[in-house]
């Protein structure tokens, strides 16, 4: 399990300083990532080209951009979980983040995994049940709770695996590709849980390969040649809403089960 920084009692990561604004609870400056060649006679690949980004309290961020631009890399640095090159990463409180591949092991019930991940973030047993139980009931997976993770439905493990960032209630929330996977309804209690995050201060960036629906956002950004430039809602990336299919789950199409939740094996049943 990725080292994820908790806040300590004063609201900072340890090592971390947020300087005077105290609005910003997370920031990167300058952040450079390479990637070595597997061609000694090439150089690397900048991935990331001194990426400056603020995200504050209360407001939701997305970051948008192709395959392959540096969007899970920007997301691992930012919460910890890999070092840049160059440049920093200041975060004030606890952090959560629901990574593109879940850190689930396949062979525990989603109980067992509330369980291994609240005596991580260092909760009692009784806090862990009460979370466990509230986001079961309000992502609709209470049913599978003894069932083992590598038993549920492409669906249903991204709900567990939002619901695990979720567990410490952070103060800090990343995002990456969040809602893959999800059915239309679920899709929708996403955002309307998102929103009462941020109402309560939370701030969020999402990462995702296409964002449909600009006004869920408070800004947008799209990483393009290893920088983050504001979207103006012109550029690749960022749709102006439409139907919901159209505007569903990262525009994907996915086959579904009995409940409605994709699916990633036909052999899945939960």
């Amino acid at each position: 399990m990725p080292n994820i920084p908790i806040g300590d009692e004063d609201g900072t990561t340890a090592g971390d300083e947020t300087g005077g604004d105290e609005a910003v609870v997370l920031r990167g400056a300058g952040i450079e990532k390479t990637y070595d060649s597997r061609l000694p006679w090439r150089r690397g690949v900048d991935v990331l080209d001194g990426v400056d980004l603020e995200v504050r309290a209360g407001e939701i961020v997305g970051i948008v951009g192709a395959n392959g631009s540096g969007k899970s890399t920007l997301m691992r640095i930012l919460v910890g979980a890999l070092d840049p090159d160059g440049g920093s990463v200041t975060r004030s409180g606890r952090v959560g983040w629901c990574p593109q591949e879940s850190l689930l092991y396949d062979r525990l019930t989603v109980a067992e995994t509330f369980d291994l991940f609240g005596a991580a973030y260092g909760l009692s047993a009784e806090a862990v049940a009460d979370a466990r139980d509230r986001l079961a009931d309000r992502l609709d997976f209470e049913r599978f709770l003894d069932y083992q993770v590598r038993h549920l439905s492409g669906g249903n493990r991204q709900k567990v695996n939002l619901a695990v960032a979720l567990l410490h209630d952070p103060d800090v929330l990343l995002l990456d590709e969040p809602y893959t996977g999800f059915d239309w309804e679920t899709y929708l209690a996403f955002w309307e849980l998102t929103e009462e995050l941020t109402e309560r201060g939370t701030a969020i960036a999402v990462i995702s390969h296409f964002v449909s629906e600009r006004e869920r956002f408070d800004r947008i950004y799209e990483l393009r040649d290893g920088d983050l430039v504001e979207s103006d809602g012109e550029s690749g990336g960022v749709g102006d809403g439409g139907t919901a299919e159209e505007s569903g789950p990262a525009g994907e199409s996915h086959a579904a089960d009995a409940d409605g939740d994709a699916v990633s094996d036909p052999t899945e049943v939960a």
